[in-house]
């Protein structure tokens, strides 16, 4: 069966936001996200601490285990932001992002008048409300299937 215009599209967005990822520093998890409008990237983030600070996103424990640090900004928010500094219109885009959005970023993309959310694994705690609040702002959330280049629509 061949593939479709969009889900070429899907395939390649969520390929970008994969090696988008890889420039976190993170350690527990690396996390991209473009976002997209009328097929062309406007923006690109990944989790990460703030410009001009070190790029330590995690710390050990008193018990020796890898906690992220609170002041650590999600791929999501990152794209975002650079959106609003440098002035470009995120209303209508689609998001990509390799992990789905927590509730604040879920708010954010909502705000920024994001349609469409594509994300490729659920939130490391199975959390489903960014994704909830994303459907009742009416965003069209869908899960990118890589084993067979198939959504999941919610």
């Amino acid at each position: 069966m061949t593939e479709s215009k969009q889900a070429r599209y899907d395939r390649y967005f969520m390929d970008i936001a994969e090696r988008t990822a890889a420039m976190s520093y993170a350690e527990k998890r690396k996390v991209g996200c473009v976002v997209v409008r009328d097929n062309h990237i406007i923006a690109a983030g990944w989790n990460g601490q703030p410009a001009h600070t070190d790029n330590v996103c995690e710390y050990t424990d008193e018990n020796g285990e890898l906690k992220t640090k609170d002041t650590v900004i999600h791929a999501e928010a990152n794209a975002l932001y650079w959106c609003a500094r440098t002035e470009i219109i995120t209303d209508g885009a689609t998001c990509y992002t390799t992990l789905s959005p927590c509730k604040h970023c879920a708010l954010g993309l909502i705000q920024s008048g994001i349609k469409r959310v594509v994300y490729k694994e659920l939130y490391w705690n199975g959390e489903k409300t960014g994704l909830d609040l994303l459907q009742q702002a009416g965003v069209e959330v869908e899960q990118f299937a890589v084993d067979n280049f198939t959504f999941n629509r919610r």
